[in-house]
Parts: C-alpha cells; structure tokens; sequence
C-alpha cells in the first residue's frame, strides 16, 4: 500500500522541552503542508468563475495540484 508524501506539518514550530535532557520538538503541527498546498489551489479554482465543476471534483483537483507541488519540491516531477 503507498503512503501518501503529506509533506509534514506546513507551519511546524520548534519549542523547547521541559524534559531534564533539554530536547527539542516539534509541537502544534496543524495541517500538513499538502492540506495547506490543496487548500491554496482549492481557492484558486473555486475563484474562477469560468470552471464549472461540483465541489468533489474541485476537491479532488486541488489535491492533484498539491501531490504535484510536492514531488516539484522534491525534484520528482
């Protein structure tokens, strides 16, 4: 079964650990980077007018668009 590449957390911020060995960690993810890339071309799409699709269509297109994004950023495309 393939994993889907959800390209980690689009906003993630480092904090540091309370824990005595000083780590630290990524906390408050949020969305991924793919959600946050689908929903950009989700927006794009839905403002055009001239694009007449239903809302499952536009959906599935915008995360065409961000599983695109993602393998650019990785040179795969």
């Amino acid at each position: 079964m393939k994993t889907t590449n959800d390209g980690g957390p689009a906003f993630p911020v480092i904090g540091e650990s309370n824990h005595p060995d000083g780590g630290r960690y990524l906390f408050n993810q949020g969305m991924t980077l793919r959600d946050y890339f689908a929903g950009q071309a989700l927006a794009g799409l839905m403002g055009d007018q001239t694009i007449k699709a239903m809302p499952d269509e536009f959906a599935e297109s915008a995360y065409i668009a961000a599983d695109s994004m993602l393998a650019a950023r990785e040179g795969k495309q």
